[in-house]
């Protein structure tokens, strides 16, 4: 990458675009975020019904957007105990000092990764 990815950790929101399961269409959504080496986590409260996770894990290839750089990335579920714990004490420590009703919400979602592979300007 031609940037450093850490440079992105102090942003609010990315924007994750995923292709629709059933229209094919690119679907935007702007989203809380962590980033932890070239990983990124978001957490779905609305679990794996939340559109754009049945879109990503349909199909894995994404493009997110931080600023005015767009990451490819593969999506994928968090599915072992370590990463999943990480994924929600990055995200709780990242928005808690802005929200301090934010202790469900890390507890309950769906932890999802998106392992980023290349940029584009």
């Amino acid at each position: 990458m031609t940037f450093n990815l850490q440079d992105f950790t102090g942003e609010n929101f990315c924007y994750l675009t995923t292709t629709g399961r059933v229209t094919g269409r690119p679907h935007t959504v702007e989203i809380w975020f962590a980033l932890h080496g070239s990983t990124l986590y978001i957490l779905s409260g609305g679990l794996d019904r939340a559109d754009w996770v049945k879109n990503a894990l349909r199909q894995p290839r994404v493009s997110i957007k931080i600023r005015d750089h767009v990451l490819q990335g593969l999506a994928r579920r968090v599915k072992n105990d370590e990463e999943d714990t990480l994924a929600r004490k990055l995200l709780f420590d990242k928005y808690s000092p802005t929200d301090d009703d934010l202790e469900e919400w890390a507890r309950t979602s769906l932890p999802m990764a998106f392992d980023l592979f290349s940029t584009s300007p």
